[in-house]
This record gives C-alpha cells, sequence and structure tokens, in this order.
C-alpha cells in the first residue's frame, strides 16, 4: 500500500509537530529546511536543504511530493502559483495564503465580505499616519507592515507623528489601524478540507507579551454555554453553513474559510472588545500557536487536521478531552540547560505535558511548551504557569 507524501515548507516547530502527527496516519513527510539545525529537521528523515524564496529549489522540492504545505506563509505568492500551473497540489493555495501573506489584501477582502475588523487604512508616510489618528480618536495608532511581520516583529504603537518614521523604512506598504480597547484577545481554529468539509475547535483565550502568545486558555473563561460549545464535524459549501448551532466566533472562522477557499487550518485572531464588538486582528493559514493545546487536550489535534486536510481525508473530532486546558509556551531565559529543571518538572507533576522544540536556548526565544488539562481552572492553570516558570528558571521550587 502507498502512502502520500506531504512536503512540508519551513523547518520550525510547527513542521516538527505536524510530522508527529502525520507519523501514526502513516503519511510520509518531506521537508524543506533552512539548517540541519531546524526543529524539524532535526526529526524529519527526508530533509531538503534550500531558500523558499528559490522558484528551482521549490520545484526541485516539490518533486515526489503529493501535497505542499507549509509552516509558515512567506514563500513568495509567484513561485506558488507557478508551481500550481505545472501541476504541482499546494494547500492551502496561493489565491487564499496572499491574503494571509499581505495584511493591507486582508484587510480590504474582509472589508469586502463584511467582516468587523479595526478601523484601519494603508498610509503613506509619518503625516498620513497624523491624518488618519485625526479620523478617529486620536493617537496612539498601531502600524503594520503589510508583509513579513510576524510575533510582533513589523509592529509599532505610536503616539504621534515623530514615533511614526520607522515603519516606513522597511520599503513595504504600512497600513495603520487603530489601537483597540479590548478586554482580551480570543482565537478561533477552524480546520477545512478541499470538498468542503470543516471542523472547528473551541474558541480560546490567549494571552500576548510583546505581541508574543505566552498562554492559552481552552476554552476562553467566562463565554456562556453556546460561546463554549465547540463544533462537531460539520460539511459546509464554500460560504454557506451546516445549521448546526456555532458560536459568532466559530461561525465568522467558518465564514472566512469558506470564503477565502483555504485547505488546512485557520486561525482567526480576535478583540473582545469592552463595547462587546468581536473584531478580526490577524489571520494564520497553517497550525498556529493558539492550537497548541490540542495536542494533549482534544481528540484530534490541530497538527493532525492540518494534514488530513491538504490530503483531503475525513477530518478528526476536535472535541476537547476535558473541561480545561491551559497551554504555556516555554521561552528561553538566562539557564541555557533546561533538562535538570525539565526533570524536575515531570517528577513533580506526572500529568503535566512538555513539548520542547530542539532548539537552542535563547532569551525571548520559543523553545517549548506546556500543557496540563483537568476538572478544575485554576489547578491547571496554576500548574501549567509554574512548570513553565521553571523551565526558563524564573523559579527554583
Amino acid at each position: 500500500m502507498t502512502f502520500p507524501v506531504v512536503g512540508m515548507i519551513g523547518g520550525g516547530q510547527l513542521a516538527r509537530m505536524a510530522h508527529q502527527a502525520a507519523i501514526p496516519l502513516g503519511v510520509k513527510f518531506k521537508l524543506l529546511a533552512d539548517t540541519p539545525q531546524d526543529s524539524a529537521a532535526l526529526v524529519v528523515n527526508d530533509v531538503v536543504l534550500g531558500d523558499y524564496r528559490d522558484l528551482d529549489t521549490l520545484r526541485r522540492f516539490a518533486a515526489g511530493c503529493d501535497v505542499i504545505t507549509f509552516d509558515h506563509e512567506h514563500v513568495p505568492t509567484e513561485h506558488l502559483r507557478a508551481l500550481q500551473a505545472e501541476g504541482v497540489v499546494v494547500r492551502p493555495g496561493p489565491d487564499a495564503l496572499v491574503f494571509a501573506q499581505d495584511k493591507g489584501l486582508m484587510r480590504a477582502r474582509l472589508d469586502e465580505l463584511g467582516v468587523p475588523c479595526p478601523r484601519h487604512r494603508l498610509v503613506a508616510d509619518p503625516a498620513d499616519v497624523t491624518a488618519f489618528a485625526a479620523e478617529g480618536s486620536g493617537f496612539p495608532v498601531v502600524l503594520k507592515t503589510t508583509r513579513g511581520g510576524y510575533d510582533g516583529k513589523g509592529v509599532w504603537v505610536v503616539r504621534d507623528e515623530s514615533e511614526a518614521a520607522e515603519p516606513f523604512r522597511a520599503g513595504v506598504p504600512v497600513l495603520a489601524e487603530e489601537k483597540v480597547d479590548f478586554v482580551r484577545e480570543l482565537a478561533a481554529d477552524v480546520v477545512r478540507s478541499p470538498h468542503g468539509q470543516a471542523v472547528a475547535y473551541p474558541v480560546v483565550e490567549s494571552w500576548q507579551k510583546d505581541g508574543i502568545c505566552h498562554e492559552v486558555t481552552a476554552p476562553a473563561p467566562d463565554l456562556s454555554a453556546d460561546l463554549a460549545r465547540p463544533s462537531p464535524a460539520t460539511t459546509l459549501a464554500r460560504g454557506r453553513f451546516a445549521p448546526a448551532p456555532l458560536e459568532e466566533a466559530q461561525a465568522l472562522a467558518l465564514r472566512i474559510a469558506g470564503e477565502l477557499d483555504i485547505t488546512g487550518h485557520l486561525a482567526v485572531e480576535l478583540f473582545q472588545t469592552r463595547d462587546g464588538r468581536i473584531l478580526v486582528n490577524e489571520l494564520a493559514m497553517r497550525p498556529h500557536n493558539s492550537g497548541h493545546w490540542s495536542i494533549d487536550g482534544a481528540v484530534t489535534s490541530q497538527f493532525e487536521n492540518h494534514v488530513r486536510a491538504v490530503l483531503d481525508l475525513p477530518l478528526g473530532d476536535p472535541r476537547p478531552r476535558a473541561p480545561w486546558t491551559v497551554m504555556v509556551n516555554v521561552l528561553g531565559g538566562d539557564y541555557p540547560d533546561m533538562y535538570h529543571a525539565y526533570l524536575h518538572c515531570m517528577a513533580r507533576d506526572p500529568g503535566l505535558r512538555i513539548h520542547m522544540y530542539g532548539k537552542d536556548v535563547k532569551p525571548g526565544r520559543k523553545v517549548g511548551h506546556v500543557t496540563v488539562f483537568g476538572d478544575d481552572l485554576d489547578d491547571v492553570r496554576e500548574r501549567a504557569r509554574h512548570a513553565a516558570a521553571y523551565l526558563r528558571g524564573d523559579i527554583t521550587e
């Protein structure tokens, strides 16, 4: 029996965890990585080293793959269109992926669809930023480069015109957005297959610091029963929904996935505002940090469902295994050797799930995450936070 080969462009921890999910499915994995030390390159057998920005490299990598997918959104759109024209199956396709690559195009398309977003427009220079601020409630204003940003990079909060010059030095268009007065950040994670089957995970609450996700709680606390309920697998045509009751954020994410014709995992990052609105902040068309909890906390993880989706396999059950799951990222601190702390955490809490990415420890770098699930949110949260803090070296007992 011949099982398919998934080609993953990008060698980071998302590719590493997707490969892990593919193993029990019998799905073969091929990786295009930058270096042999990339997180996924350390564990995947079939690794090609090369530059994802070079079309000939992409062509050589695609040979022998049944489908190409990604652990980042930075592959040039024109290269993906060229591959597609040559018969390579690319999922998500370039016509969808471009809306995760370019924030200006994303905002314009979401406006066309009537999706609620922060007030925004493209700006030409610092004086134009001041004009944008005057059109609303004034400074501060959020500035974003339309391409190339991630984990807080390419994003600035400016308080006056004198602070607005730096984003324009990047040489790409700049998007200005209102600084939203939000209560908290949420994420709606959905997965969609080429024939339109889709599943929605529970809406989660994420806590960000300096543009980096630090903690995710699934489901988001203090939601109504309808808001917290995950949807079972449901079939929907493009842009249309099955009649199953879905809460607002899940329904919005499923609608975006259908309208943009996305294949694979879609994370819709949201602001919940003080006046009761839900606004779309960002889109990610790949497995996402907001869904890492699902490896241990859901019947089928975001990674397995992404692999299933890009191969057009039936999708798995997204329901949680326990009432609460908390995932805390482990960022590098001042202690490069985490192994002794790792042993302590395992001995202290046998129910803890630790995931390490095989990366060298550097301050502020994502090197792993910890997950705890159970019936008591306070207990689950305390255990996950303690383990992450111990691994970082913030605490020693």
